[in-house]
């Protein structure tokens, strides 16, 4: 008997944020929202709720990656072509210490929020928005039921409570007690930062000194280059998705999300891409290289064309692309390995960065999952060489990263992947916005301008922020 075909159900004049805003308290709803609309990077967008299974791991269990791989293989299905890449599937968070774990790293001292460092929901039904034809689909697949009776009509229902979902406003849902209020006292230690509302895990002393010990690594020959980063606090002043509102319009990016993790919830304004499986064929675009955006086209034309000279900014860069070719070369074939982008300018909302595009085929036998231990997390928030980078990490930042830095998307029934990295974030949690943020450290670093480029990411959130009041 052939495989029960999945429901597919056009969606005329289809608005995705206004579906959001009706979705989103439904359990453990996820918006892969390509707020800033790319041909290439922000093509589609995917608004999805309600998974049948959900995986939570804490830093050391990384033995969920096995659950994770034996699920989507019982659950495989074709590609269906003419519509959006994913098509149900694994979806959710992998966080940086989940990353450390599978290099067998320990985190750093302070976790006091002990959020999951892994959260994946296997999402039957999604809604998939090609930007670019501006066509919409919403997709039910019918599991886990596998009798293929079964199957369909569980597909059907399962569209038809969306469908049902969507035609009405939804209650808010009470918040799990894992969002319970998180009192100071009970934070690691904060310092004073140039905004009066939100404090930093550094003073901006012991973050130069950070910077100057982590030069002297690199002197010293432990490590070529490092990631450093400082987490800010900010006392939640409203909802996550009154922020998140805030967020998409004052820093609009292509790998933007919104993911509830039962009250927890994500918020990211991401402009780069871990890493994206279509078939075969992988795709990587590490970020390294930042200047601020003024606002004047005449100043953002000579700060890009500044970065695009910066020997210190390209060194960075070209460091990262080996460090990426490496990873991918451990699960992709010699020769497909190639760099087909370096170090080319991209402007985003409050930024401009240097960006390079390295691509590859997996071997034979290498199922698309095996990137993940391969490869996460990205070169570009770690260093190189990438062990002993992340040590140096552990060892200088007093609190977990969490979701930052680490990666959010999908991993598809088919094995189609795109996953984000985390920069550009807040966290949602306790009463708290937290957003760490950082940058690469080399040996011709300056402590004062690194620290100053750290706020310079923070722009965007800041500015989001602002504009609640």
């Amino acid at each position: 008997m052939n495989e029960p075909a999945p429901v597919i159900v056009p969606l005329p004049n289809f608005e995705i944020v206004a579906a959001w805003e009706k979705l989103r308290a439904a359990p453990r709803c996820l918006f892969l929202d390509s707020a800033l609309q790319h041909v290439r990077l922000g093509r589609y967008s995917f608004l999805t709720a309600d998974p049948w299974r959900w995986i939570e791991g804490k830093p050391g269990e990384t033995h969920r990656l096995d659950e994770i791989r034996a699920l989507l293989g019982q659950f495989k299905v074709p590609t269906i072509t003419g519509l959006p890449p994913f098509q149900g599937g694994a979806a959710g968070l992998f966080g940086y210490e989940f990353g450390a774990a599978l290099e067998g790293i320990a985190p750093a001292l302070h976790d006091e929020f002990a959020l999951p460092q892994l959260a994946i929901g296997f999402y039957d039904v999604v809604i998939g928005v090609d930007h670019v034809s501006g066509d919409a689909w919403l997709i039910s697949q019918g599991f886990p039921e596998t009798d293929p009776t079964q199957r369909q009509r569980r597909a059907q229902q399962r569209a038809d409570q969306f469908l049902g979902w969507l035609a009405k406003e939804m209650p808010e849902q009470p918040l799990t007690k894992r969002c319970a209020a998180l009192p100071q006292s009970q934070l690691a230690p904060q310092f004073a930062t140039p905004y009066a509302e939100i404090t930093s895990s550094f003073s901006q002393a012991a973050y130069l000194a950070a910077v100057e010990r982590s030069v002297e690594y690199i002197r010293a020959g432990d490590i070529f280059q490092v990631n450093l980063s400082q987490r800010l606090l900010h006392r939640a002043t409203t909802d996550a998705a009154t922020l998140y509102r805030s967020l998409r319009t004052c820093n609009s990016a292509p790998f933007a999300s919104y993911f509830d993790m039962d009250g927890v919830t994500l918020l990211s304004a991401s402009p780069e891409r871990f890493v994206q499986v279509r078939g075969r064929k992988v795709e990587t675009r590490p970020i390294k290289g930042t200047r601020l955006r003024s606002g004047r086209p005449e100043w953002d034309m000579y700060s890009g064309g500044e970065l695009l000279e910066s020997e210190k900014d390209r060194a960075e860069n070209m460091m990262i692309v080996d460090l990426m070719r490496n990873d991918l070369s451990r699960v992709c074939t010699d020769e497909s390995v190639a760099v087909t982008e370096l170090c080319v300018l991209e402007q985003y909302a409050t930024v401009q960065h240097l960006v390079s595009t390295i691509v590859g085929k997996l071997r034979e036998g290498v199922d698309p999952i095996d990137l993940l231990p391969a490869a996460f997390p990205g070169g570009s928030i770690t260093g190189a060489p990438k062990i002993r980078a992340m040590q140096i990490i552990a060892e200088l930042e007093s609190t977990v990263r969490g979701a930052y830095c680490g990666s959010l998307g999908y991993i598809g029934l088919d094995g189609a992947i795109d996953l984000n990295i985390l920069i550009r974030t807040v966290t949602a949690a306790g009463g708290w916005w937290q957003f760490p943020v950082g940058g690469g450290l080399v040996a011709q670093s300056d402590p004062q301008r690194e620290y100053e480029e750290t706020w310079h990411k923070a722009a965007g959130i800041l500015r989001a922020i602002a504009a609640l009041s």
